[in-house]
């Protein structure tokens, strides 16, 4: 049975350097005893007491052997990451996409379903119940292991008391405490997040933001928002709600490219590119058909949507450069995903033509579900410190 035990004491340092093996393991893979030794700067006696009391937990196992000293086979052990887990789910209003996430990252595969449009017939706590059921099943883990569920959407929830919703993709859901009502109804702690910050953490952790500093990252989808990232932690405002500049109202050199545009939304968001993509003859009944239009079109299309947009957004993140300026900014979402590299040049070219700003812009290169990759970085060192926890104060009697 664990117990506590005061600073300073065997029982604790004994704690204290099982998480370290353990943390060793997570990083490393499956070591030997020699090895463990080798890393974490014990002795042998230590590193056999350390293996024991983590086989005992149920947290580390066996793993096979290798080739030791001369007639003998040194043991490899290695983290179990089968529990605790977590779920990280993405949602808009058509979709909901999640998988599994580990201590150590694995990519396990994703689940998708659709959603109901009708509010009537959306339920939040039962779509979350079934994709931790449908991202399990996927994975091959069990759903009773995970303890803990990141939820990245469109807007944000305010942090205050109430825990109001700011959304306009998630109808039927709760508008107040819809974290609180979750955790209750599913006995997990849950996380809502804003699907732009998890963009950039996805940025940061694998694309145009590692080795960056301090990065802007600009979403460019059927809405628009940023996301401001200083050495890996994300600025989110008193209230939740930094980065919404798509409610910006236009400066009047913006709005002659566009009269009916009166906000950021309008001058870039999934409105335009569709009144765009009309203009050109092809189908944009929605967004997505829009999307899909622009990227099977053609060179010229596409050298004319880049032209447009590119000094559009120029002047949209304006605001943008004024209040943050930072030194790269980062186009992601799925029209900058197709906008691509060339979209990024005419960006950067315009922005150093109206103003007295010259960041670097750069396109994404998280294009494959980035938010979901995002939320899979975030929770991924929560799975790990709840692991790791469960041997922090480990006493083997």
């Amino acid at each position: 049975m664990a117990a506590r035990s005061a600073k300073g004491t065997p029982s604790w340092l004994g704690a204290v350097n099982d998480r370290v093996g353990l943390s060793a393991l997570l990083d490393h893979g499956p070591l030997t005893r020699n090895r463990i030794c080798e890393i974490v700067g014990v002795s042998k006696p230590t590193a056999s007491l350390m293996m024991t009391r983590l086989l005992a937990a149920g947290v580390i196992e066996e793993r096979g052997t290798v080739a030791g000293s001369p007639g003998r086979n040194a043991a490899l052990y290695a983290a179990r990451i089968d529990r605790p887990l977590g779920v990280a789910v993405d949602l808009d209003a058509a979709e909901l996409r999640a998988t599994v996430v580990d201590a150590v990252g694995t990519e396990h595969p994703v689940a998708r379903f659709a959603l109901p449009a009708a509010a009537a017939d959306r339920d939040a706590v039962a779509e979350i119940r079934r994709a931790i059921a449908d991202a399990s099943a996927a994975a091959g883990t069990d759903a009773e292991a995970v303890h803990t569920v990141v939820i990245g959407t469109a807007g944000y929830v305010d942090p205050g008391e109430e825990g109001e919703l700011f959304t306009e993709t998630l109808p039927g859901w709760p508008v107040l405490r819809v974290r609180q009502t979750l955790e209750a109804a599913l006995g997990r702690t849950v996380f809502i997040e804003n699907d732009v910050n998890l963009a950039a953490v996805a940025e940061r952790d694998s694309g145009a933001g590692v080795d960056g500093e301090v990065f802007a990252l600009v979403w460019l989808g059927n809405g628009v928002g940023a996301s401001f990232d200083v050495a890996g932690d994300l600025h989110r405002g008193s209230f939740g709600g930094a980065g919404e500049i798509g409610f910006l109202p236009l400066s009047a050199e913006a709005r002659a490219m566009d009269p009916e545009a009166q906000t950021v939304q309008d001058l870039v968001g999934g409105r335009a590119v569709e009144r765009f993509v009309r203009a050109e003859g092809l189908p944009a009944g929605d967004h997505p058909t829009a999307l899909a239009a622009l990227a099977a079109a053609g060179p010229e299309v596409r050298a004319r949507f880049t032209a447009e947009f590119g000094e559009r957004v120029a002047h949209a993140v304006l605001p943008l450069l004024a209040t943050l300026d930072p030194r790269q900014l980062v186009l992601a979402g799925p029209v900058a995903a197709i906008g691509g590299d060339e979209l990024a040049a005419v960006v950067q070219a315009a922005i150093r033509r109206i103003s007295r700003w010259y960041p670097e812009v750069v396109a994404t290169e998280v294009r494959d579900v980035p938010v979901l990759r995002g939320g899979r970085t975030y929770l991924r060192a929560k799975v790990r410190e709840d692991l790791l926890d469960t041997v922090a104060s480990l006493v083997v009697h």
